[in-house]
């Protein structure tokens, strides 16, 4: 039984939230609380596996595990082709907890079309993990794709007043991006017969058509990230979306494009890679400054939350574009740390905003004194987001200003001054809406219900434990890393 369990475990993590899908199909839309809780137990049975597919990994080998390939299309030579290394693995749970926590935190919030709801974070959960499975093209596209259906929804369905023009935004800019990697995908068919992910990384091209397909590649992935200038969706997918919504956004979609560029761009295209490199590296610089200079004047708790993610990412790319062991392995963690810090700072915005429906700035004042519990929570989230040494945010950021370091000087020095600006913004955040006047309209907020204090405390416990154990998370990913940059040169 635990032979079958291993051998098919990444179809299982995939496709087990079809049984919840099922089960909500057929139950009537007037029981709620069975949906919420088929839901939730789902999710938790998906996280566990998730786990047990982490504590079954052998970080010492190279390659990839738990590889399952069977025949899928056959006349077009497309394959049902999975596998996991040490680049994707953490981000197999990552997704699964990210779906758990926005089953919590809707709990109460969602009144409205609530089995529809549900059944979108499912099928979320099903394209997410999938992504970080397929080594496939065809697979990894449709994936890809695939969550562009259910986030459309989320956000055009239960999102805010400006919910169908930021739905449309953010469905037309990605998809967009992904036209220029389908393009690539039908091209590397045509010229080598597969879409075999472990066969054409082994191919070679001619510069010109190498950095084509490059680009090609890198248009759809910057676009998810998203880096500096195709960044534009994202404030407002975040700000109209629901936090649910707002945490998948933050926790996994904008995830895809690192992963991307981590799994397919740079290892396909090695030569094009580093010639565009220094491009990327200006544009990281870019993000990461502009959008912490955009945190400092917004009054929106969303929006300024929505744009630090610009400016973290902004880490993210200049860590992968380094091509260092150091900064890769970085990037990835600050991924994995940005996705639970985010998350949770988005989760922190939903719950005061279902009290008080208001998410500028200058509404709160004085909200440490209701609302201690959560003021405490927040600052955590607060400092990790910061870079606080201690908390996961400052191993991510320091692996990948060290490793840029030893590549790239100058953009360290100019990369490292969104460390202080995100410091200013933060801190600043949250001495207006916790220290200053107690505001009479928030002067008898409600306390923490137990679903969101559970959805916070799951994050908060992975902020010290990553912060202080960094090494259990980084072993996973260290030979993965060094053999992908070792194929580079």
């Amino acid at each position: 039984m635990e032979s079958l369990l291993l051998n098919n475990l990444l179809s299982w993590i995939i496709w087990f939230p079809l049984i919840g899908i099922l089960i909500i199909l057929f139950t009537d839309k007037k029981h709620e609380s069975f949906i919420k809780w088929v839901s939730l137990i789902t999710i938790i049975i998906d996280s566990i596996l998730s786990i047990y597919l982490l504590v079954n990994f052998d970080f010492s080998k190279v390659g990839f595990q738990f590889v399952e390939k069977k025949r899928w299309i056959e006349f077009i030579n497309s394959y049902y082709f999975l596998g996991v290394d040490g680049v994707s693995i953490l981000f197999i749970p990552l997704s699964t907890l990210t779906t758990l926590l926005c089953i919590l935190i809707s709990w109460d919030s969602i009144k409205e079309l609530v089995k529809e709801f549900y059944l979108a974070l499912l099928f979320t959960n099903i394209a997410m993990v999938g992504t970080f499975c397929a080594l496939d093209l065809v697979i990894f596209y449709l994936f890809w794709e695939a969550i562009l259906i259910p986030m459309y929804l989320i956000i055009g369905i239960w999102g805010g007043p400006r919910r169908i023009y930021s739905a449309i935004k953010f469905f037309l800019y990605t998809f967009f991006g992904s036209v220029f990697m389908l393009i690539g995908i039908i091209y590397l068919y045509i010229k080598f017969g597969t879409f075999d992910y472990t066969i054409l990384i082994n191919q070679k091209y001619p510069f010109l058509v190498e950095s084509l397909l490059f680009l090609g590649f890198a248009i759809a992935f910057a676009i998810k990230v998203p880096m500096w200038p195709v960044h534009t969706w994202l404030p407002d997918a975040h700000t109209e979306a629901p936090t649910a919504g707002s945490v998948i956004l933050a926790g996994i979609l904008i995830k895809l494009g690192g992963y991307g560029f981590i799994r397919f761009a740079l290892p396909m295209f090695p030569q094009a890679a580093l010639y565009f490199s220094k491009l990327f590296l200006v544009l990281s610089v870019i993000a990461i400054i502009y959008a912490g200079l955009v945190c400092l004047v917004e009054d929106d708790l969303k929006r300024l939350i929505a744009y630090s993610s610009v400016s973290h990412m902004g880490f993210v790319t200049l860590g992968i574009f380094s091509f260092n062991p150091i900064a890769m392995k970085g990037a990835i963690l600050q991924m994995i740390n940005h996705g639970i810090v985010t998350g949770a700072l988005f989760m922190c915005v939903g719950i005061v905003y279902d009290r008080t429906h208001s998410r500028s700035i200058s509404y709160y004042g004085g909200l440490a004194t209701s609302m201690p519990v959560y003021a405490a929570l927040f600052m955590v989230f607060t400092l990790a987001s910061i870079g606080l040494p201690g908390t996961n945010g400052f191993i991510g950021e320091f692996l990948i200003l060290l490793g840029t370091f030893l590549s790239n000087k100058t953009m360290v020095v100019f990369g490292a001054t969104g460390v202080i600006i995100g410091a200013a913004y933060m801190l600043w955040l949250y001495q207006r809406v916790f220290f200053q006047e107690l505001n009479p309209n928030i002067a008898k907020m409600p306390p923490l219900k137990i679903n969101e204090l559970t959805a916070l405390i799951l994050p908060t416990i992975l902020v010290f434990w990553i912060g202080l154990y960094p090494n259990l998370f980084l072993n996973f990913m260290t030979t993965s890393v060094q053999n992908l940059l070792m194929n580079l040169k």
